[in-house]
């Protein structure tokens, strides 16, 4: 900490100044926003100096952690050799960036890079419908895609309401068995129930009206609803039977968050699209992009994509995704995920549960886990939204920086956490669901 003085005066300062800021998904002047100095590894510290455990990778993206030398290097080397340069030139760090990316996945040919997720995910569905020449796209009703036009409508969840500006989405129910839709009673059963949901809402709509089935691998933003085997599978055999493009979202999941490069991995499905962002360079430089199967890359061969963005394949970006993914490949990132999912923290958050009866379900992989709270582990009520506000209080008090959704706390650390302090998060945990006491 010595070299890097921290003032709490700069600490009044930042939230005097947030008066001008418009956060996120809130009304203006009604936050109040934890106040972040300086990051490094799996800490942070605040303008007093006081450190935290980050539990939440901020936005479950900072997978390679706060600070990596490598990355940070990388970026103030590329800043001094070449800051930004426009996207139709050829610049060697992006196809370095490309080919980094094509070397954690099979079987695809090419990257369109954007500015982040939510334009990747746009972009995707440009693409499928470009390819198909078709309009419709089906996602899930549990889903977040991003906050623009076809992002925001493909999205499930209450934020699309009010936002519905685009036209052609539909929308189903993906498999959730401790919420289940369809009266399921085991892994299978609910994985089938929807397969069959899914198809019938196909059907109805018209199969030849679909350009893209548009799913999260491992809906992250709606809970870490880690599928039953065999049910993105019966997504691709779908898409197969009708000529739909299977475009896979793995901006919160993918670069190693699941112990997999990419979630959909662990399935050994065949994606058309992939999209991602987040994780590809723990966001250190903003940037997202779309992985495309040859198939779909042959359709732009014979006519030019209709779209670009000014800052596409960045150069700082392009800096930190060879960084970043050359050090997770040397350091084994993707396999401390793996380790930390089996050995620690799902261990260690079923043990909680076991102790602390507001937890009414467990459930994730790698460095992805959620646990569902709830007033009544009888009927399943979910916990008033300000329990959840309570926890996160305590958490904080605690040094403990969480993931707060709905009705949940979301365990996403960066990939890099060692295994004393996965297991010191999981005591402060602990610590503060006694202090919370009964919902």
């Amino acid at each position: 900490m010595s070299k890097h003085q921290l003032h709490p005066a700069d600490g009044d300062r930042a939230r005097e100044l947030d008066r001008l800021i418009l956060h996120s998904w809130s009304k203006h002047g009604s936050t109040n926003p934890f106040t972040v100095a300086r990051g490094e590894g799996v800490r942070l510290w605040d303008h007093d100096g006081r450190e935290y455990l980050d539990f939440s990778s901020q936005l479950v993206n900072t997978n390679i952690g706060h600070a990596h030398p490598r990355v940070v290097e990388a970026i103030q080397r590329q800043a001094a050799e070449l800051a930004t340069v426009a996207p139709a030139t050829t610049n060697l760090r992006r196809g370095e960036a490309a080919e980094r990316i094509l070397s954690t996945i099979d079987g695809l040919a090419a990257v369109f890079f954007t500015n982040g997720g939510a334009d990747a995910v746009e972009n995707a569905i440009r693409m499928a419908r470009v390819h198909t020449g078709r309009t419709k796209v089906l996602s899930h009703y549990r889903s977040y895609h991003g906050n623009t036009g076809a992002a925001i409508n493909a999205t499930g969840d209450h934020r699309r309401l009010g936002n519905e500006f685009a036209l052609g989405h539909v929308h189903c129910f993906g498999p959730f068995l401790y919420r289940s839709e369809f009266w399921a009673t085991s892994e299978e059963q609910e994985g089938e129930r929807a397969l069959q949901h899914a198809r019938r809402v196909l059907e109805s709509e018209g199969p030849e009206t679909f350009a893209a089935i548009l799913v999260e691998p491992v809906p992250g933003t709606a809970g870490i609803l880690v599928p039953p085997p065999g049910y993105l599978q019966g997504l691709r055999e779908l898409a197969d039977r009708h000529g739909i493009v299977l475009i896979l979202d793995e901006v919160m999941a993918g670069f190693g968050r699941t112990g997999h490069w990419f979630a959909h991995q662990h399935d050994g499905v065949r994606p058309d699209l992939v999209t991602f962002a987040k994780g590809v360079n723990s966001g250190y430089v903003p940037v997202g992009g779309v992985i495309i199967a040859e198939h779909i890359l042959g359709t732009f061969r014979e006519r030019p994509i209709p779209g670009g963005l000014t800052y596409a394949g960045h150069p700082l970006a392009a800096a930190s995704i060879v960084a970043t993914i050359d050090a997770m490949t040397d350091e084994r990132i993707v396999e401390r995920a793996a380790h930390l999912g089996a050995d620690i923290l799902g261990p260690g958050l079923r043990a909680l549960a076991e102790r602390h009866p507001v937890i009414g379900e467990v459930r994730g992989r790698g460095c992805f886990w959620a646990l569902d709270l709830v007033a009544d582990r009888g009927t399943r009520e979910p916990v008033d939204a300000s329990v959840v506000a309570r926890l996160k209080s305590l958490l904080l008090e605690r040094g403990y920086v969480p993931f707060t959704a709905d009705n949940r706390i979301h365990v996403t650390p960066p990939l890099v956490m060692g295994d004393d302090d996965a297991r010191a998060g999981l005591a402060i945990l602990d610590e503060a669901l006694a202090a919370l006491g009964s919902p």
